[in-house]
Order: C-alpha cells, then structure tokens, then sequence
C-alpha cells in the first residue's frame, strides 16, 4: 500500500510468539499490530473486527487451524494478504496453505529488519516467497501428476500472452519485470494479472504461480 498505516493481525497458538512479532513490528513506524490470536476462529473474527492489511497465521494450532482460518479469510470481501508462518520452508502444510490462498509463507526464524520489509511487501499485493523457496515447495508436493492434470485444464483457455505473463508469474517475476521480459507496459501487464486471477479463480500471484507449475509452464 503507498500510504497510511499497515494494520496486522498476528496469529500464534504461543502467546510468546505473538507478544515476539508484535514488539519487531511495532517498532515500524508504518506498521500497527492491531491484534493478536491464538487459533484460527479468533484470527476469523479478528480480521472481520479489524480489516487488517495483513495476517500473519501460524499454521499448526489446536481448535481452528490456520489451514481453515485461511480458507475463510480469503473468502471474505476485502479480505488481507495472509501469510503463512512456519518452522520449515519445504512443509506439506505450507503447500496446502499456498494453494488455499496464503499471499506465501515466512520462516519463523526470519530476521526482523526482514519482517518488516516482508509485511509491507504483502500489504502492496506482491508474493512474500523467493523462486528458489517456490522451487524447493513445489518439488516436495504430493498428487502431482493429479495437480498437473487440474492445472492444465485450468489454463487451456488463457491467450497466448496470458499464458507468458502466467509463466512470469511462476518464475516469480514481479510486474515490472515481466512488462520488460514481454516489452509491454508495467499497467499492462497489471491488468493482464488481474484479468487473470479472476479466469482462473486464484486468490493472488502465489496461487496462479503455483498453477503455472503444475501446468508445466514453468520447469526449474
């Protein structure tokens, strides 16, 4: 977001690790905690409370999972960037969290200048998750040959230029990039990305990076 502050809601079944997140990032001048939770319900009514810029959801968590809370929040109107929080960067739990329509995943052990720069990253819209981490996540998923079938379906229907702008998008490019890979504008290619996310029915880039894996656009 290009101004006012980024509202976030922490969410952690260790009350430590909530009290931890919320005392690096209060100390961004830009970024207010406006609420902390320990399972997936409370996170639910949190965000509904709030409308917070971003969520930071633990993934493992008695009660209401993150898995879950993610899968309603992202239905919400209006609903943040949910990231997901993990001790491992190649988790089957964060794949699922992915393709639910977490905005990516954060290690738990991520340095705090990082997280801070990673929050406002997910507050303007943009993939908190590196290539290389997109890489190792995607190697280690599970019904892959099911996964590319689905994919490939999804994706039958893009134009030509969609489909190199949804490859751009699973090598993990940003907007700009991509506009200079394809010489187009970097509005363009902005409107192509949204036009996009809505054919295919994805929650944000992770998810149709994601897909453009599985549908074999992208192999590395």
């Amino acid at each position: 977001m290009a101004s006012a502050v980024i509202r976030v809601v922490v969410v952690d079944d260790e009350p430590m690790v909530c009290a931890h997140l919320r005392t690096i990032l209060g100390s961004a001048p830009d970024i207010d905690v406006v609420d902390t939770a320990q399972d997936g319900a409370a996170a639910v009514e949190a965000v509904v409370r709030h409308q917070p810029h971003v969520v930071l959801m633990d993934l493992r968590m008695p009660g209401v999972d993150g898995l879950t809370a993610i899968e309603r929040i992202v239905r919400l109107p209006s609903a943040p960037a949910v990231v997901a929080l993990t001790t491992f960067d190649a988790d089957q739990y964060v794949i699922r969290a992915l393709r639910a329509g977490a905005a990516g995943f954060l290690v738990k052990t991520t340095p705090p200048e990082d997280l801070i720069s990673l929050v406002r990253v997910a507050a303007d819209g943009h993939t908190v998750l590196s290539p290389a981490a997109t890489s190792r996540l995607v190697a280690a998923r599970v019904g892959e040959q099911a996964a590319r079938d689905r994919a490939t379906r999804r994706v039958r229907d893009l134009t030509e230029r969609e489909t190199e702008v949804l490859t751009g998008l699973g090598a993990g490019l940003s907007n700009a990039q991509i506009a200079d890979q394809l010489s187009l504008s970097e509005a363009t290619v902005k409107s192509y990305v949204s036009r996009m996310l809505v054919k295919l029915e994805c929650a944000n880039r992770t998810q149709a990076g994601l897909l453009a894996y599985d549908a074999g656009l992208v192999t590395r």
